[in-house]
């Protein structure tokens, strides 16, 4: 499984804000995109993103996750 929060840290830069979301060209869905948020999370505890938005469906799947990154 691919860790979408760490492939757009990558592409960020500092001070910069960006959407996650699933890429259902690359294999995501909304389930296994739920592991993105477990590794938002990771790096927001290393200092290295500030989670903005949580963006939920009805059902409360995430679809969408707002981060800036800060180092």
């Amino acid at each position: 499984m691919r860790d979408i929060a760490m492939e757009v840290y990558k592409k960020m830069k500092v001070g910069g804000v960006a959407w996650i979301r699933p890429v259902s060209a690359k294999g995501d869905t909304l389930d296994s995109f739920q592991a993105a948020h477990d590794s938002a999370r990771l790096l927001e505890q290393e200092g290295l993103i500030d989670i903005e938005k949580v963006q939920r469906q009805a059902d409360g799947l995430i679809d969408a996750i707002r981060i800036q990154r800060l180092a």
